[in-house]
């Protein structure tokens, strides 16, 4: 089993920043892609940024130039740094993971998810 645990959510005021970590834990062999969605309220869950192992990031348009993702491989933790916040930003962000496990196959896993609220 994995288990893949957020941190670093809150409430930040409009233009702040704020920056998210994510540590995947458990069976793990290797990880292919990790990335971060968000949900808001009465929305569906939407793709924020990723990265694949030893690939280019890929951001979301509403985010590109505000947040910047990156990973570290030997600690299997992956980041979201968010600048110049908005109050549509406003969301429970999740990390994901795509893993190869003990299982020996791929699976994607998320995490609980934490709150990220843009409020003046």
């Amino acid at each position: 089993q994995v288990q893949l645990a957020e941190s670093g959510g809150g409430l930040v005021q409009p233009g702040g920043s704020l920056r998210l970590s994510c540590a995947a834990s458990g069976d793990i062999v290797s990880i292919n892609d990790m990335a971060w969605y968000r949900q808001a309220p009465g929305k569906q869950r939407e793709f924020v940024a990723g990265t694949l192992s030893g690939g280019a990031p890929r951001y979301a348009d509403s985010v590109k130039g505000r947040f910047t993702i990156s990973r570290d491989n030997a600690k299997n933790m992956v980041y979201l740094q968010m600048n110049s916040l908005k109050p549509e930003d406003t969301a429970v962000y999740y990390c994901y993971a795509q893993v190869f496990g003990g299982v020996l196959a791929w699976r994607d896993y998320f995490g609980q998810g934490t709150q990220v609220t843009v409020s003046s």
